[in-house]
């Protein structure tokens, strides 16, 4: 069941000029093995972060460098996640993410997606319409006999 998605968008050059400007972004946002990449693959990775931020729902429990983007040997990019944000993700019950990146046009981009296991318990059940409106007027929605 899908949980969270999260979308971020990047402008590389801009982001270049962050980290020129401000050294020590490349530590604080990044895990050792990602700061030996090109600017477009760190503006990719930040996307890919701050996509799993939004696809959690916030940044509580979350620490950049607990984030890390590593590749399957296939080239699939997969977070390896651990300390704190590990254990906040595995704490909201999230089994699976899904990860999409790209780079082209001086823009990055990545595309998050956090799947938890369904619960037993039955969700509720969504309220009914009620079948008298206080506007006579007022049309009824169809239902679905009167679609079929």
């Amino acid at each position: 069941m899908i949980v969270g998605i999260g979308v971020d968008l990047v402008d590389v050059p801009r982001f270049e000029q962050h980290l020129a400007r401000t050294p020590r972004l490349l530590a604080r946002l990044f895990a050792p093995a990602e700061r030996v990449l090109k600017p477009r693959s760190l503006a990719a990775r930040y996307a890919a972060k701050e996509a799993l931020i939004k696809a959690l729902g916030g940044s509580d429990g979350v620490h950049w460098t607990d984030i890390e983007i590593a590749s399957e040997p296939s080239g699939r990019p997969v977070f390896a996640l651990r300390g704190e944000t590990g254990a906040t993700v595995a704490a909201r019950g999230i089994t699976a993410l899904h990860l999409s990146m790209s780079h082209d046009a001086g823009l990055a981009t990545a595309y998050v997606i956090a799947e938890a296991v369904p619960s037993s318990t039955p969700a509720p059940a969504a309220p009914a319409i009620a079948a008298e409106r206080s506007d006579p007027e007022s049309v009824p929605l169809p239902t679905r006999e009167d679609t079929a």
